[in-house]
């Protein structure tokens, strides 16, 4: 058995199985997931319980997986999840304006995101962007295109990064000799 995959999940919301999709309502809003083959879904005593049809690398891969998949709308559409971001430069700055969110980020223009449906993006001190919503797939992967624009440059250390994130500065052609 897969140590992930057989371990149930206690739910706290609405959830249902319709065809090949599970369902999950909850306080924050709704997911749906579309269930992988080969592996089975029951909901009972207010458990999300997963099982798999067989015993190969690929099916006990995607029965943790699953479950893991599963834990995590869960705990979005109860508590939601967020990514928090730093812009660290001179003149580097952001700012949100309806749906959109533009960035100074030392380019010759100004760079507009449109914020995508389900993910709300705020703005602290024009310098710390907060990316939260109920989907942990598309709050990470909101999170890493911003982060894409301007990655942190390894010698002056300016760039959009992960709050906490360390970059290790390089020394440069000085400290050659």
């Amino acid at each position: 058995m897969s140590r992930i995959g057989k371990q149930p999940i206690t739910l706290g919301v609405a959830t249902a199985t319709i065809g090949d999709m599970l369902k999950v309502k909850g306080p924050k809003g709704e997911l749906d997931l579309k269930i992988i083959d080969g592996i089975s879904v029951k909901i009972e005593d207010g458990m999300i319980i997963f099982t798999r049809d067989g015993d190969t690398p690929g099916h006990r891969a995607k029965h943790g997986l699953m479950r893991a998949l599963a834990a995590n709308m869960v705990s979005g559409v109860t508590k939601g999840f967020e990514k928090r971001l730093d812009v660290i430069g001179v003149g580097y700055k952001a700012q949100v304006s309806g749906n959109k969110l533009i960035m100074n980020l030392g380019f010759s223009h100004p760079i507009e995101y449109m914020i995508p449906n389900g993910i709300s993006i705020s703005v602290e001190k024009n310098t710390k962007l907060i990316v939260q919503g109920i989907s942990k797939e598309a709050v990470g992967q909101t999170a890493a295109v911003l982060r894409g624009y301007r990655p942190p440059d390894s010698y002056r250390g300016k760039g959009v990064r992960y709050e906490g994130e360390h970059i290790k500065l390089k020394a440069g052609k000085s400290a050659k000799s």
